[in-house]
């Protein structure tokens, strides 16, 4: 097993401290505190201050069969059932760029565990190495389970790469650690409302 480094820090031990430094004015910082020390310590608190739960009403008119919302933005997405008992926010990947990325309302038209992968045309036109198809497995770009939306190629589904979460990193899909898509998974069915914002 490899060590980590003592001078580095995980990704969610870096979120962790700056959600305890939130907790403590401003003010408080030592005098000591290097201006790298400052800039990191903004930086998560604008973060983790965008990344927060919201209410459904301002962006559906009812909960009918679900609803999905992922904020490409704050790189969240969150989950109500129709029953309103149910409420889940999950950190996502997002698309590389303005240019994939695609906003507005959609739905599940189809769910699928251990899914199968092909690059789309432009995909294929951007990087002509990049294998035809790939089967369920560990290699698979979609991780263990997909939501298909009804607009082509777009879908919301897991990783295996868990660096791309929280980060600009995709072609156009939304990325969920494997473990939060799996969750999804069981709570999202056909029908379900998605808007992307």
């Amino acid at each position: 097993m490899s060590k980590t480094p003592h001078n580095t820090i995980g990704r969610r031990a870096f979120l962790a401290a700056g959600a305890a430094s939130l907790a403590a004015p401003a003010f408080a910082q030592s005098e000591n505190t290097t201006e790298v020390e400052r800039d990191l310590s903004e930086s998560v608190r604008r973060n983790i201050s965008s990344f927060r739960s919201l209410d459904w009403h301002p962006y559906f008119n009812s909960l009918r069969n679900g609803a999905i919302l992922v904020d490409t933005t704050s790189r969240a997405l969150h989950y109500w059932n129709e029953e309103e008992t149910i409420y889940k926010l999950y950190p996502t990947s997002v698309p590389m760029s303005e240019d994939l990325t695609r906003l507005g309302r959609t739905e599940v038209i189809r769910k699928v565990e251990g899914p199968s992968w092909a690059p789309t045309p432009s995909m294929r036109k951007r990087n002509p190495e990049w294998p035809a198809f790939v089967g369920p497995g560990p290699n698979n770009p979609l991780g263990t389970h997909a939501l298909y939306l009804s607009w082509q190629y777009y879908r919301i589904h897991g990783t295996h790469d868990t660096r791309k979460i929280g980060r600009r990193s995709s072609n156009g899909c939304i990325g969920l650690y494997n473990e939060h898509i799996a969750e999804l998974f069981g709570l999202a069915k056909r029908g379900t409302q998605v808007l992307l914002i």
